[in-house]
């Protein structure tokens, strides 16, 4: 209003010193100066009640957000918001939050339950290709901003190839973490990364493979390409689902495949893109995993395609039947926040199981018990087992609905291990959590 103000003070002053006509012009000039800087005034309120409301609203539907702009993403005027940071502090939201469970309620994958490989990379130096992992181009180990972790960041027309150190089986799933950084309008519709599962473990795609391609261009929606390659196949599944992905890019994303002989699903985040019931023609020609990046510009636009957390695990079967027919399931599939008990939400296809058969058999009652590894002192690693077995008990009663009455919860530690606490997949299997019909 002090703009405003002087603005009239000073047509008021001029206004006394002219004449008759001048004074009527200057008057009504006065008034009309007046009006646009209250509604500039106006507008500037508006726009700042407005920020701050959207705020408000951030702070309560993502808690720990602060209604920042998502880490990763470019910045509005078109910089990486944080690339290579090598120390960095986590300020997304918690991965277990009620909101985003809630979201995962219907989400319906069973991650396997034997581990077969993973890499998180947290062993690697930064800047240097992963030791676990083969490649015919480039790639290297970076951080990106205020996500945590570390992260592999796949060099465009490269071909790379965890080394699993043995075949996959007829029934596997296999998830990670993805991110793609400093996506923009000129993201070209060659942008994509090829998830392939082939026949051999050599630095090609010229073989039996089956294909699902993720595209990432910005300015129109393309989907996910999927392609079946099996050599004499007369009806070769190719085929583009077109959804709006856009949005799920611009965030980390979540990739989950689960192989079950002829049948090939896969899903990001909790949505279900692809449920091809033979897709693989021939199961015994796959054995393989490799990742293919394309339509990448690091060096111009800064963009990378990162992943994380790579998970393969044998199974993924239906553990509703086993838990009717046997009365016991063991399972490491859910997956909390690292040393606590915050479910993360990708966990959630294996509790929805459970809920299931629950209202099945009414008559039915559960005792879930968990287990951790070695890592940390025997008092903690008891309580934290604890502390998950409850979280999922509460997650049975609050998402699905299932009665207290019918569920108990106890925590065992570290005291019955089911593999070596000595080696990375042996403390994975080690962490699970057990249903036991009472």
């Amino acid at each position: 209003m002090k703009t405003s103000n002087k603005l009239f003070y000073c047509l008021s002053f001029a206004l006394l010193l002219g004449t008759s006509g001048e004074a009527q012009f200057f008057k009504k000039l006065a008034k009309k100066a007046e009006k646009a800087a209250e509604r500039t005034v106006e507008r500037r309120v508006e726009r700042e009640t407005s920020k701050k409301t959207d705020q408000a609203l951030d702070s309560i539907l993502e808690p720990g957000s602060g209604g920042q702009q998502a880490p990763g993403a470019p910045s509005e005027n078109g910089n990486p918001t944080g690339a290579n940071t090598e120390n960095s502090t986590s300020t997304r939201p918690a991965a277990g939050s009620p909101k985003t469970i809630e979201v995962y309620s219907k989400f319906d994958f069973v991650p396997g339950d034997k581990p077969l490989f993973f890499d998180d990379f947290n062993d690697e130096f930064m800047g240097d290709f992963p030791s676990k992992w083969n490649t015919n181009g480039s790639g290297e180990v970076v951080t990106i901003g205020s996500i945590p972790g570390k992260w592999y960041s796949v060099a465009s027309r490269s071909i790379t190839v965890p080394n699993l150190g043995t075949t996959l089986p007829d029934d596997f799933t296999m998830e990670f973490d993805l991110k793609v950084v400093n996506l923009s309008r000129n993201t070209g519709s060659g942008a994509k990364l090829g998830i392939y599962f082939s026949e051999t473990s050599g630095l090609t795609t010229n073989e039996n493979n089956v294909l699902a391609n993720l595209n990432f261009c910005q300015y129109i929606a393309i989907g996910v390409r999927v392609d079946n390659n099996f050599k004499g196949d007369p009806a070769p599944i190719q085929n583009t689902l077109q959804q709006d992905l856009r949005e799920i890019y611009k965030d980390v994303a979540h990739v989950s495949i689960a192989v079950n002989k002829n049948r090939y699903r896969l899903w990001l985040n909790e949505i279900k893109v692809a449920d091809l019931p033979q897709f693989i023609v021939k199961p015994e020609l796959i054995n393989y995993v490799k990742f293919y990046v394309t339509g990448i510009d690091k060096q111009k636009r800064q963009e990378q395609v990162l992943i994380s957390n790579l998970k393969i695990a044998e199974g993924g079967v239906d553990l509703r039947r086993k838990l009717m027919a046997e009365g016991k399931i063991s399972t490491n599939g859910i997956r909390f926040n690292s040393g606590s008990a915050d479910i993360l939400p990708q966990s959630m296809g294996i509790i929805r199981q459970i809920s299931q058969v629950l209202n099945q058999d009414s008559a039915m009652s559960l005792n879930i018990v968990g287990h951790t590894d070695s890592d940390g002192s025997d008092e903690s690693n008891m309580k934290l087992s604890k502390d998950r077995a409850e979280a999922v008990k509460k997650a049975l009663v609050s998402v699905y609905g299932i009665s207290e009455n019918r569920l108990s919860s106890e925590g065992k530690g570290e005291a019955e291990p089911v593999a070596d606490n000595g080696t990375a997949q042996g403390k994975a299997q080690n962490r699970r959590v057990e249903f036991i019909k009472l």
